[in-house]
């Protein structure tokens, strides 16, 4: 039983978020490795930028499924009662699982993205009404900045609060969890603050001149 519990919170969800779709995207239908090009980052943002909407929106569609059915996996298999803190728990496990194989991917030399919108797909399958308050945040900074970094830090930063102060959760694990989600996405953004300080961050829509 312990076996079949880790197979399914641990082995299958990194081995889903090590799906390598940005990579795999850009070498199939493009011929190149998106790492090697614009920010480096094998993430949506950068398909986007190097190699348009048509091809990035659905790098990033699969990047939060990659993170959503890995958090449902311990629901699919009833490792836990419904809405317990322990379900929460292992949802929370599996994610981080999910997370860091989109981080570092076995299948793409373990050079990944940053995993943000695999970050979305598993807290839409925890907490959905705080995250999609939180998809609020960010929409609502990315329509008034254009930048898609300063947009994500601000949602991440938004996840803890929103939880700890208007919703509920059983799981003191979640709440810790939220805390540790708004660190990590800060400390992967360390270059965009920099970058953002400097005035040298780059809007994902540039305008006309």
């Amino acid at each position: 039983m312990i076996i079949l519990r880790l197979l399914f919170i641990l082995i299958l969800p990194y081995f889903l978020g090590s799906v390598a779709t940005a990579v795999w995207t850009g070498k199939i239908f493009h011929g190149i490795d998106v790492r090697e090009h614009g920010s480096g980052n094998a993430g949506a943002t950068n398909v986007i930028r190097v190699l348009g909407w048509k091809t990035g929106v659905p790098v990033l569609l699969v990047d939060v499924l990659k993170g959503w059915i890995a958090a449902m996996l311990p629901v699919f298999f009833n490792l836990a009662g419904h809405d317990t803190a322990q379900l929460t728990n292992y949802q929370i496990i599996a994610g981080i699982a999910a997370v860091l194989g989109h981080i570092f991917p076995v299948f793409a030399g373990f050079r990944g993205g940053k995993g943000v919108a695999t970050i979305f797909g598993v807290l839409l399958a925890i907490h959905p009404l705080v995250t999609l308050s939180c998809l609020g945040i960010f929409l609502f900074v990315f329509l008034i900045s254009g930048y898609v970094s300063l947009s994500s830090m601000s949602a991440g930063v938004a996840f803890p609060v929103f939880l700890l102060l208007f919703f509920d959760t059983p799981s003191v694990f979640l709440k810790l969890f939220s805390v540790l989600v708004a660190a990590g996405i800060i400390i992967t953004h360390r270059k965009n603050i920099k970058r953002l300080l400097k005035g040298e961050e780059s809007k994902l829509f540039k305008k006309k001149k």
